[in-house]
C-alpha cells in the first residue's frame, strides 16, 4: 500500500469516528450537524478541536472534542493535544477507538463527578 493510500485511508477511518461523534451530539442537543450546521465535524488538515461546536450547541454541549480512531494509543499524548485545544467555556473530551473496539471517551475525573453530581441532583428533584 503507498504511502499517500495509507494517509487517506487513515483520514477517512479518523473522519467516520468524528462524524459519528457529531451525529450523537446532534441526537443529544436536538442540533442538526454537517458543513453548515452548529455541530460539524472538522476535516482532517484543520487545526483546532475535531468536532466543531457554535452558538447555542457549544452551551448544551460544552466539551471540546479530540478523536482519535487508531490501533496504536498514545493516550497521555492525545490528552496533551485535547487540552490545548480546550476552547474557553468547556471542558476536554477525548474519543478514541480502534478497529473491533467500540469508542471509549476520556475527560478529567472532576469533570466526570460533575456531570454525575448533576444527573444526582436532576434525580432528586424529580423525586
Amino acid at each position: 500500500m503507498s504511502s499517500a493510500h495509507s494517509r487517506s485511508a487513515k483520514l477517512q477511518k479518523g473522519h467516520r469516528l468524528q462524524k459519528w461523534i457529531a451525529q450523537k451530539i446532534s441526537e443529544l442537543t436536538g442540533y442538526p450537524y454537517g458543513v453548515d450546521e452548529m455541530i460539524a465535524s472538522r476535516e482532517g488538515c484543520m487545526n483546532g478541536c475535531d468536532i466543531r461546536l457554535v452558538g447555542d450547541a457549544r452551551i448544551k454541549f460544552p466539551y471540546s472534542v479530540e478523536c482519535k480512531n487508531q490501533e496504536s494509543w498514545s493516550v497521555p499524548q492525545w490528552i496533551a493535544q485535547a487540552k490545548s485545544n480546550e476552547m474557553e467555556g468547556t471542558s476536554w473530551l477525548l474519543v478514541i477507538s480502534k478497529n473491533n473496539y467500540k469508542p471509549v471517551v476520556v475527560l478529567d475525573a472532576e469533570v466526570f463527578f460533575k456531570i454525575l453530581e448533576g444527573l444526582n441532583d436532576k434525580k432528586n428533584r424529580i423525586k
